[in-house]
């Protein structure tokens, strides 16, 4: 019986049979509802996970917005989770009923070049939880490709941990490892301190890194000072250039390796103005494709030999770095976990993150 059957019983009530709760969009921009809706068939090659823990990301946000083409209504999102299988497809040879998983954000296909290549972070016919289909904002979910995208989790992580390394610490870990080549003692700009920035800031710190913030928050600036950035940059109504002159001031000369983890066409610019020559430009933040295309300093990026990289999630194969990093104590995602709320809360908390409230750090919801 699930935390929800449990109290519906205590309460005197009963559950429509083979229903669960989840947060469901009607309209774009709309608040959602919380309500009953058809638990998830289970795969052929796939699981169904019970939800322990979900993060609430500003991809979520996207998505309620009708940002993102691939969301059709009504809609289930959440795709930063970690629960327990409770079925197995008949295909399904890896997973167990009872084991304790994660999953990356993209769901791999496992067979088109791209997979084939060890890149499944972006397979060519990826499905994403919580965007091409309903996701983890309930109590339970269905993820396909168990064997090419479900990660096991160490027996002492809990599920609001494993569930903040998400979308955006293990983004965030890839970007900087992989992307960004970060090493000892170099300086790293990290462009937004929202979940994904704050992530990058403790990564590159525990690395060895030098870090500098940048934020327009003085919460977030202070979180990303616990999290290990030696300074901070208040962005406050400044210019992408004068930004991006602050981060060469507080770099003695441009940084090694810049993220924009907000996703804006004035971070992604000052974060290319913020590198020394020969720098790496990360993009983790997403920026959405409109009529117009965000310009970049492309004559800055030529005379200097900038080099320019996109960043989208982290394959499953990867993981076993990061969550030895995490279970050694080296990364503790733990402490970005700001708070966390049941499914009720869930449409308020999307509102205020629209309206850029809600505080520095990770929210968690325990369906």
């Amino acid at each position: 019986m699930s935390a929800a059957d449990d109290a519906a019983a205590r309460a005197g009530t009963e559950r429509p049979a083979g229903t669960m709760r989840a947060v469901v969009v009607e309209a774009f921009g709309a608040a959602p509802r919380v309500t009953e809706v058809p638990v998830p068939a289970c795969p052929a090659d796939g699981v169904v996970v019970r939800v322990e823990a979900t993060g609430l990301c500003r991809s979520d946000w996207h998505a309620w917005m009708g940002h993102d083409d691939g969301v059709t209504l009504p809609h289930v999102p959440g795709h930063e989770l970690a629960g327990t299988v409770l079925e197995v497809g008949p295909e399904v040879r890896a997973w167990r009923v009872g084991d304790r998983v994660t999953v990356p954000f993209v769901s791999a296909c496992g067979t088109c070049a791209a997979c084939r290549a060890g890149e499944q972070q972006v397979c060519e016919r990826q499905e994403q939880p919580g965007f091409t289909y309903w996701g983890s904002f309930a109590e339970r979910v269905a993820l396909h490709h168990a064997d090419v995208n479900v990660v096991r989790l160490p027996d002492a992580m809990s599920s609001v941990t494993a569930a903040s390394l998400g979308c955006r610490f293990a983004t965030a870990y890839r970007a900087l490892m992989v992307h960004g080549r970060v090493r000892a003692n170099d300086r790293v700009a990290v462009h937004g301190c929202g979940g994904v920035g704050l992530s990058a800031v403790m990564i590159a710190a525990a690395g060895g890194a030098r870090v500098v913030a940048v934020d327009v928050s003085r919460a977030a600036l202070e979180a990303a000072r616990a999290a290990g950035a030696e300074a901070v940059v208040d962005a406050t109504g400044l210019t992408p250039e004068a930004v991006a002159a602050r981060v060469v001031e507080a770099t003695d000369g441009g940084a090694h390796v810049c993220v924009d983890a907000l996703g804006s066409p004035a971070t992604a610019v000052a974060s290319v103005l913020g590198l020394r020559r020969r720098g790496r430009h990360v993009q983790v933040g997403l920026l959405l494709a409109g009529d117009e295309r965000t310009p970049l300093p492309m004559d800055r990026v030529i005379a200097w030999e900038l080099e320019l990289y996109g960043s989208h999630g982290m394959a499953a194969h990867e993981y076993p770095a990061m969550l030895e990093a995490v279970a050694a104590g080296v990364l503790r995602p733990d402490r970005l976990v700001s708070r966390t709320i049941p499914l009720d809360e869930v449409p308020d908390a999307l509102a205020a993150m629209g309206a850029g409230a809600g505080g520095p750090g990770m929210t968690v919801i325990t369906p």
